[in-house]
């Protein structure tokens, strides 16, 4: 019998960041390592991660970290781990762990510790193994993973729906999902994201209806189709298309156009490489130009060629733009104003309702089936806001769970069970949000952001003066410079105000051979500061440079 722990460092109470820990015993097994997309009130901020200071404590235990599938809010936290833990086991099927070496490599981390498994090949770890079953996702090669333990299995989702049409590389294997079933599992991990939806997201994902009608509406149109890297599943929908007709395809950008000429050699994409032309042909009027986003810079690319900054490509009012990628929780902003800006050049606009043209994540009936497959004594709704999570417990209150069965926890938040029983420990994990910034290393922390915020908001104030070394007199200054602040041709006199407040403070603050540089700065950081804000109702950012010469 074993003590089994299960909890989450990311992925409860919001969209991305998915990081589960499962503990049993001393051995630790952790799923997915995402990132989370900055949404606009995240200044400067080009992702998010889970806090993993839990797994560099207790890096010797960790058995492996588990990848469902290669999409970023499963797997765009890892080049980050992995320079902290560089000799963590990190287990993804092929498709995956092809998107991850290319990203690894460009962030110049190894890639020896990738380990490739098989879907329905069980994988050892003392008196516990892991056991990953095909699952139907937006990409190849999507698995859930079973973790068979003494007190019995624990299954871990992904992100999945049920779709009898899908191809080999997209296809669930119902009967290992029934078998796994049979043979008892003790908790459900499931995703809830649209946990609110009713009935079966398939067929409502298929789209190769609305491109084929976009591809003959705009005949003889250049059309500009803005999609998610990974997303192959609907890259395939738009090939299926476009080789019904006589258009060629060029792809923007050597990362998407690697990553689909790599995939159609090994068989995940199924379409003529010869219809895929060059650069020289983005001007035609008869291409389909494919466009995708950095992983963690939603609608980079498309923001680029519309500002006029790429040099390969310009939008004008005979292009069509289609965005076919959900719009995530926190960017409407940004997507409206993408949406503005496009047609303010003049060019058609297409957008996929995300209410008609679903992605693939499981609806309530998808929720269902799972959970009837399974049979599982315990449920623990995960990837999803609070409110999805609440909608997927309802789910499995219809389908005849118990109440006190469901587990509804946030990150941190730890399920205990002993002996197969779940207690009421009260126990949690400290979890937060690493702010990564660019290539800097390590989180940038929550008083930068404040900063870029007040920056934003009400600009800088820098006071400038330049002082005697030996007699202490002030030589120059003080002088006020601002950046956002006002515009100072039209606030000379608040501005003389404002030096005039910091020369007197400056000056009673100087002792024969001494000067109290802190003081100074204190006192001109709240007597300037509380004038700017009863003369502007403004707080900028003040800064106090004082030299001596």
């Amino acid at each position: 019998m074993s003590k089994i722990k299960i909890f989450s460092l990311g992925g409860l109470n919001e969209i991305g960041k998915n990081m589960y820990v499962v503990e049993v015993d001393q051995d630790i097994f952790v799923f997915d390592a995402g990132l989370k997309y900055a949404d606009d009130n995240n200044l400067g901020v080009d992702y998010i991660i889970p806090n993993y200071d839990y797994l560099k404590e207790n890096k010797e235990r960790i058995k492996g970290l588990f990848i469902t599938h290669g999409h970023d809010q499963q797997m765009g936290a890892i080049s980050d781990i992995l320079l902290d833990i560089p000799n963590l086991k990190v287990y993804g099927t092929t498709f995956t762990l092809e998107i991850l070496k290319e990203e690894l490599q460009e962030d110049g981390i190894q890639t020896e510790h990738l380990i490739e498994i098989k879907p329905h090949k069980k994988l050892n770890f003392g008196n516990n193994s892991v056991f990953p079953i095909s699952l139907t996702h937006g990409v190849p090669d999507a698995v859930g993973y079973v973790l068979y333990t003494p007190d019995g299995a624990i299954f871990y989702t992904g992100n999945f729906v049920f779709d009898p049409t899908m191809s080999d590389f997209y296809k669930t294997d119902v009967g290992k999902l029934a078998y796994v079933g049979k043979q008892g599992v003790l908790c459900l991990l499931s995703e809830s994201m649209y946990a609110d939806k009713k009935g079966f997201t398939s067929p409502n994902h298929r789209t190769s209806a609305l491109i084929r009608e976009i591809l003959y509406k705009h005949n003889n149109e250049r059309i500009l189709f803005n999609v998610f890297q990974a997303q192959l599943n609907r890259i395939q929908e738009l090939f299926n298309e476009v080789i019904k007709t006589n258009r060629r395809v060029v792809i923007m950008g050597k990362r998407l156009e690697a990553l689909i000429l790599r995939s159609i050699d090994m068989k995940y994409i199924d379409f003529d490489k010869t219809r895929i032309g060059s650069l020289k042909e983005v001007e035609d009027k008869n291409v389909v130009v494919l466009i995708s986003d950095e992983r963690e810079k939603p609608f980079s690319n498309i923001k680029r060629i519309i500002r006029g900054y790429d040099k390969f490509i310009k939008i004008d009012e005979h292009d069509t733009v289609v965005f076919a990628s959900p719009v995530y929780d926190g960017m409407e902003k940004s997507f409206t104003k993408v949406l503005d800006d496009i047609a303010a050049l003049g060019a058609n606009l297409v957008t996929f309702s995300n209410k008609k043209y679903l992605s693939l994540h499981a609806s309530s009936e998808d929720l269902m089936l799972m959970i009837d497959l399974m049979k599982p004594t315990y449920y623990f709704p995960v990837n999803g806001e609070y409110r999805n999570q609440v909608a997927n417990k309802d789910v499995a209150l219809q389908v005849g769970m118990k109440e006190e069965n469901i587990i509804l926890n946030l990150n941190g938040q730890v399920a205990t069970f002993i002996n197969g029983k779940l207690l009421d420990t009260k126990e949690t994990i400290k979890t937060d949000e690493v702010l990564i910034d660019g290539k800097t290393p390590g989180d940038i922390g929550e008083l930068v952001l404040k900063d870029r915020e007040m920056l934003s908001d009400n600009g800088i104030v820098i006071v400038t003066a330049t002082l005697d070394r030996m007699t202490k007199k002030v030589l120059a200054g003080p002088e006020i410079l601002t950046r956002g602040f006002i515009y100072v041709k039209e606030n000379i006199d608040l501005i003389k105000e404002a030096e005039r407040i910091s020369n007197e403070i400056i000056e009673n603050n100087i002792k024969p051979h001494y000067v109290d540089f802190n003081k100074i700065k204190m006192e001109v950081r709240d007597k300037v500061g509380k004038y700017f804000y009863d003369e502007t109702e403004c707080k900028p950012m003040i800064l106090i440079v004082i030299q001596e010469v």
